[in-house]
């Protein structure tokens, strides 16, 4: 069996304490809808619409994903 990298073992570690802490769990949950509602809500009002279509919720659910992970590294 190859040794684990740090990196294997954190990503472990992590996903331990997703499944054990129903709060903690909740607060990623969380923290990422809130990235994704904010982008939504800037992008509807910085094009001035009411709707988004689905190449538009494609564009920002991947800027909502990169913006939660820039916010992670910091």
């Amino acid at each position: 069996m190859e040794k684990q990298t740090e990196l294997q073992k954190a990503v472990r570690v992590l996903i331990g304490a997703l499944k054990r802490d129903e709060d903690y769990k909740r607060s990623w949950v969380a923290n990422i809808a809130v990235v994704f509602q904010d982008h939504i809500s800037r992008y509807k009002k910085a094009n001035n619409k009411r709707q988004l279509n689905r190449t538009e919720i494609h564009k920002i659910s991947n800027e909502s994903a990169e913006a939660f992970i820039n916010t992670l590294c910091k």
